[in-house]
């Protein structure tokens, strides 16, 4: 089984969920929280090389919701850059295993590159999950910092989601 550097966002259900059906199929997952990464534009280019610009983006992200970010109206470099100063703007979860990488959690690609061992799942693997109340993920709120959520306090309260 693979050892996975999963880079995502602490906290997140959706990839609480990544990371559980990649345990599951007896792969180990070593957790880093993308917004405690020093990314470059090399550095994601490693992870996103393969996929059309637009695909890069979180799509819950309450920037790219809202319009205010339209990814397909994008250059690389310029959404390279948004990338790197705003990392919740970026699809995730990454994940790296050797000198290979993916960004986002196809259930059938991630199963055709490391293997789900028949664990895989029917359902949305990327999609957001909302507390009980159908509008909130764990509490957190939208502070509308281009999807990255910092917050007052600069510590990433907001979950990225874009129902808030």
């Amino acid at each position: 089984m693979a050892t996975i550097t999963f880079y995502e966002k602490s906290g997140c259900s959706g990839n609480a969920r990544q990371k559980a059906l990649l345990e599951s199929a007896g792969h180990t997952v070593v957790p880093h929280d993308l917004r405690q990464t020093a990314w470059t534009r090399k550095r994601l280019l490693d992870f996103l090389y393969a996929l059309p610009v637009a695909q890069w983006f979180n799509r819950n992200a309450p920037a790219v919701k809202s319009g205010e970010i339209v990814p397909e109206e994008l250059d690389e470099a310029t959404a390279l850059g948004l990338l790197v100063n705003h990392p919740l703007l970026i699809r995730r979860p990454l994940l790296e295993v050797g000198e290979e990488r993916m960004a986002g959690f196809d259930v059938a690609a991630v199963d055709a590159w490391i293997g789900l061992n028949g664990m895989a799942s029917e359902e949305d693997m990327e999609a957001c999950r909302h507390g009980a109340d159908g509008h909130r993920c764990q509490g957190h709120e939208d502070h509308g910092n281009h999807g990255d959520n910092q917050g007052d306090d600069g510590h990433g309260t907001g979950c990225g989601c874009g129902h808030h």
